[in-house]
Parts: structure tokens; sequence; C-alpha cells
């Protein structure tokens, strides 16, 4: 691929050169659908048709909301083929708060200004009633109405005409307030990252990708759907819903297809590990799996080796345990570790972390933290670690992590007031603390979620990952934050964990082991523990547990 060429010119030719060629495998309820390069591409055009008899022009910002499925990906390829700029928004599920995502929506539309939004039939109403008087939207198109026969003259569309510079979608920015921070991402970002990340890969369209991911997150959108596409690997895709109900199914999906690459954010490797049953995997073989990488939410070494314990007996390979440094930003990927050698792990000294903000190897039988190794840059990126006053800091000392790329975003959609400070002297600032070592890159945590205790900097990631290791607590629910004491002056540190257990006993239990144990492996005095109800918590629209809200939340019931 070449960085001046623009997405249609690929497609189409892969259709002319390879029409048969099989896509994508949509693994459904009903059974698997395989859909050919000819039939992705050309069943898109449908959509394409629709933008412009919608009266969609060229630039132009397409909202889509769809569950998973062929539609989505047919939309979403349509809005690129016309030349509109499709953003994909999750729909509203039961793990999203609906007030939340009413607001998320009402925001996204007096941002980002689109002037269309796809949906299905059912969700039509909700989304007139997210509208306000004097909104940019002149179209809520059904998503049934439109025509699926083939369009053939798809390089009669308007999309063909684009420049490689122009915006090609957006990737919204999940966060707790809503979706507003649309990444402008052009032609010639996404290309040099899938040039440059399938390279740190070594990947090729023998690889054979197997997701579950949502395509609203960076992580589902680009390795989940853009790159395989691109790059001619077949691709094995699933529904999220399908994958939480059923997780056994995406190994299955694995042998049955000879699955290579999957990505995976790290509270699944610890689903993965405690719920699926051996029943399930009679004959399942994983050892095509040549890496299956951690990506998207802080790492665990120990989570990873849950996973390869719990599966090495179906063929799963230690060498196969990989991790990736991404954001949005950057398309996806930052960097790239455990291709060629197993990711590095680095045991330093908790207190010269916590106290010094120096990650020093940790010596004897003095408390450590183990960190994971993300990788190295991949091609064409670069990464400096800069303190306070954007000064560049030596390896081993902790500051924010700030990158330059050949494929760096646009800009934010229509926020001009948030790229001022993302930058700095052509640095983008990440927001992300972490260190450097023997060029390897170590992720800390995030700079806005740093709890302080008496001069302490706490990680809210590694009492989480306390917690969450203690039994009774359900995997990946549980949620650490500060909360200013005005007697003490300082924070007090709070832990909210889901349980599926309603017994009263069980949850004393649940909450005083929790205790005990960031008692024990912190330098803190854990005070503040809050066992709760299943689906208590509230999650970003990318899964992520939303800390700031939760917070609020927290503060709201202890109140009343």
């Amino acid at each position: 691929m070449k960085s001046s060429q623009i997405l249609p010119h690929i497609l189409k030719k892969t259709v002319d050169e390879d029409p048969d060629r099989i896509a994508i495998h949509l693994i459904g309820a009903d059974g698997d659908e395989a859909l050919s390069f000819h039939d992705l591409l050309h069943r898109s055009g449908g959509y394409a048709r629709a933008f412009e008899h919608a009266g969609i022009q060229r630039g132009e910002v397409v909202v889509i909301i769809l569950e998973h499925g062929a539609d989505l990906l047919q939309a979403f390829i349509g809005g690129i083929l016309m030349g509109a700029i499709p953003s994909i928004m999750p729909f509203l599920t039961e793990k999203l708060s609906p007030q939340r995502y009413r607001e998320s929506l009402s925001a996204l539309i007096a941002i980002t200004k689109p002037v269309a939004i796809l949906t299905y039939p059912a969700f039509i109403e909700e989304v007139h009633a997210a509208l306000r008087e004097g909104d940019s939207v002149r179209v809520v198109l059904d998503s049934s109405a439109v025509a699926q026969d083939d369009v053939l003259a798809i390089e009669t569309m308007a999309g063909f005409d684009s420049k490689p510079e122009d915006i090609v979608f957006l990737q919204h920015s999940s966060g707790t307030t809503g979706l507003q921070k649309g990444v402008a991402l052009s032609h010639r970002a996404v290309i040099n990252q899938i040039a440059a990340y399938a390279e740190a890969l070594q990947m090729t369209s023998v690889d054979t990708v197997v997701s579950w991911l949502p395509l609203y997150h960076d992580m589902g959108l680009i390795t989940g759907f853009i790159m395989p596409l691109l790059l001619r690997s077949p691709l094995v895709l699933m529904s999220p819903f399908a994958w939480m109900r059923a997780p056994y199914k995406l190994f299955q999906a694995v042998s049955k297809y000879g699955g290579t690459l999957t990505w995976l954010p790290n509270f699944a490797y610890n689903y993965c590990a405690r719920k699926i049953r051996d029943r399930d995997l009679v004959d399942v073989d994983l050892s095509t799996w040549r890496a299956v990488i951690n990506c998207s939410e802080p790492m665990r070494w120990a989570s990873q080796q849950m996973f390869l314990e719990r599966f090495a007996p179906y063929g799963l390979k230690p060498q196969a345990l990989a991790t990736c440094y991404a954001m949005a930003e950057n398309v996806f990927a930052v960097t790239q570790g455990g291709i060629n050698s197993p990711a590095n792990v680095d045991e330093i000294d908790l207190l010269a972390l916590q106290e010094e903000g120096r990650a020093v190897p940790a010596q004897g039988g003095a408390p450590s933290r183990l960190m994971l190794s993300a990788g190295t840059p991949i091609p064409e990126t670069e990464l400096r670690v800069l303190d306070e006053q954007h000064k560049h800091l030596p390896e081993r000392i902790i500051g924010e992590i700030a990158l330059q790329s050949n494929c760096m975003l646009n800009g934010y959609f229509n926020r001009t007031d948030l790229e001022k400070e993302a930058f700095h002297d052509g640095w983008y600032l990440t927001g992300d603390l972490g260190y450097l070592a023997e060029g390897q890159l170590y992720v800390s945590g995030r700079k806005k979620e740093m709890i302080i205790v008496g001069g302490k900097n706490i990680y809210p990631q590694d009492l989480e990952q306390i917690a969450a290791d203690v039994e009774g607590v359900h995997p990946g629910r549980v949620v650490a934050f500060g909360i200013f004491n005005e007697q003490s002056g300082t924070e007090d540190v709070v832990v909210v964990a889901e349980t599926d257990s309603e017994n009263e006993d069980e949850r004393r239990r649940i909450a005083g082991e929790i205790r005990l144990q960031v008692n024990k492996g912190t330098d803190i005095a854990l005070r503040y523990v809050q066992v709760v109800d299943r689906m208590w918590l509230l999650k970003t629209s990318s899964g992520k547990i939303a800390r700031n809200a939760n917070r609020e939340k927290y503060i709201a019931m202890v109140q009343n």
C-alpha cells in the first residue's frame, strides 16, 4: 500500500484482482455467513446510494448506530465510498445508563454536527428524542429501508475523488461525559498505520484475524475490520454480546478457521480463563494462534499467565502472548511487543515508584510491582517521556508519554480547543504516564487518575488488580479512586467491587479480604470498600470502567 492511495481505490483493486476471496466470516446465532470482497463492497454500494439519495454530500458526517453485523460493516464502507465521513457510535444496551447514553448522543450531535444518523427501526424514536432544536441532523435513516441489491458501478461514486489528506472517518474517544472527541483520521494516516503495524506484526494475507471487539472502539474498528480488509487477511467476526455470553466461541472460531491473530483487553484474559469450561473446548486446537495481543487497558503479567496456564493444554503457545500500546489519535498502534521475542517483564521497586517517580529495579524482598512491557514503537513512530514542563526525561523516570508519527490524527473534529492542549512542539501528549527502559515502553497509568495519599502517588490500577483477585469479586468489575479529605488534607482511597453474591455475610467477607490484601500488598491503609450488585458500576461506551462517573455515583450514594 502507498500513502498516496485512498481507501476506495485499495478496496476496488482487491475486488478487481480477487473478487471471490472471502473477506469476512460473520459468526451469528443461526450459523456463519461468509462475505467475499465482491459481496461486501458491492452491497456497501447500496448504502452509498442511500446516503446520496438523502442529500448527503462529500465531507459531511454520518453517524451510524447499528447492531453488530453485516449492515454495520456495509454502511461504514458505503459512507467511505460516497465520500461522506462515517462514524460508528454504540447503540443503547443494558450495560449503558440510558440517561448518560442520551446525553452522549446529544453532545456528539452538538459538537460533531452530523447531517444524518443511520439506525435500525427500533432505535429511530430514541434518536429523535436526542435531537435538539437547531441541530445539524437533516435526516434519520432507517437501515431496513436501504436497498440491498448489488450496485456495480461503485467507481463512479464521489469517494473515489477523495485526496489522501481528506478525512476518511471519525473515531470517537470514549469518556464519562459523552463521546465528544471525534478523532479525525485521513486516508493517508490510516494507510500509513496499516503499513507500519503490519510490518511490526509481520502480518500478511496469510494471517486470519479472529475478533469479537466492538467496531465503535479503535481496537475493534482497526484490528477487527479495517486492517484485515486492506491487507486481504480473512476476518472472523463475532458479536461482543455473543462473546460475553459464550466466550468459548472465540476459541472454537480460532480452531475452526485457523486463527492467527487476536486482540484482547486485559480483563478478557481473566474472564476467559475463569469462565470457559473444558466441555466447551472439546477438539479445540489453538496451535495456529501466533499472537494474542493484550491492549486497550492496563496490561497485567498475571492475567496473561493465567490465560496461558488455562489454555496451554489446547495448543496455546507461550510465545503467542503479545502486548500493544495504542490510541485512536495514532489510528491505533503506537508500540508492539512479543512478536519476535517474549514481552519484557520489569520488576520495579514500589516505594521508589510511588515516592520518587522512578522505575528502579527491585532488590531483595522489598515491595515491588511487575511492569509488562508494551514493546517498542512501530515503524515511523517516535516516543518520548516528558516532565510537567514538557522537558525530555531520561530512561526509568516516570513522566507523560508523548509521540510523533506519520499516522497522527488530522485533529479533533470541531474541537480546536482540544488540539491546542494535546500538542507541544509537534509532540502529541497522550495523558498516559510511563517510562522507557532499553527502548521498551512501560505504561503505569493515566495522569488524571492518579491518587495522591500523603505525598505518595498511588495508581488505581494497582489496587483494582489486587481487589480483582479476591474470590467472589466479579472479573473486571472493580474501580478505585480518591476522594479528598478536608480534615486530613489528602485523599482517602475508595474501592468499589461488584459481586454475584447477594449474601450479606459473603459481601462482608469480600470487603474484609479486599482491605487485607490491599493493606498487605501496598503502602496504604485502605478503609473504604463498597461491595455492590452486578451492573452497579458504570462503564464507558468502549467497555472501560468510568472511574470519575463511578466516583460521583459513590459520593451520591454515601451522601444519601
